[in-house]
């Protein structure tokens, strides 16, 4: 799965939203001023080329559908950055929020919680 340029990122943000969608409901879909019909047009095309997007036809008319979820993509994506940024290791990856001081006490509380569910589930939830 081929990573995301900025521009298909959020035209698969308005397609994962939609879910499924035509051209002009994706237009409509963003703020104004709205790129060019064209435009979007010309990057589903490339998104449907990725394997992003597919489509059903209705005579000269497409509808659009997601073929990868939102959540399979962002865990590729996750995948690439800790295999290209943390030199594969979760824990350094992990540990990178604990010094980063944008995270603040609620949140790091919320990861561990998240982190203590999955152990629990792992073990089989006995105690």
């Amino acid at each position: 799965m081929n990573e995301l340029t900025k521009a298909e990122a959020q035209l698969m943000h308005y397609i994962w939203e939609l879910e499924l969608s035509f051209l002009k409901d994706i237009v409509e879909a963003f703020p104004e001023p709205r790129p060019a019909y064209t435009t979007i047009s010309t990057v589903i095309r490339v998104l449907v080329k990725k394997g992003y997007v597919a489509f059903n036809t209705y005579g000269k008319v497409h509808e659009y559908y997601p073929k990868v979820s939102r959540k399979a993509y962002f865990r590729k994506h996750v995948k690439s950055i800790i295999n290209n940024h943390f030199d594969g290791s979760v824990v350094s990856f992990a540990s990178s929020f604990t010094g980063d001081d944008a995270v603040d006490l609620g949140e790091l509380e919320e990861i561990k919680m998240l982190i203590d569910q999955k152990i629990e589930s792992l073990k089989g939830g006995n105690k």
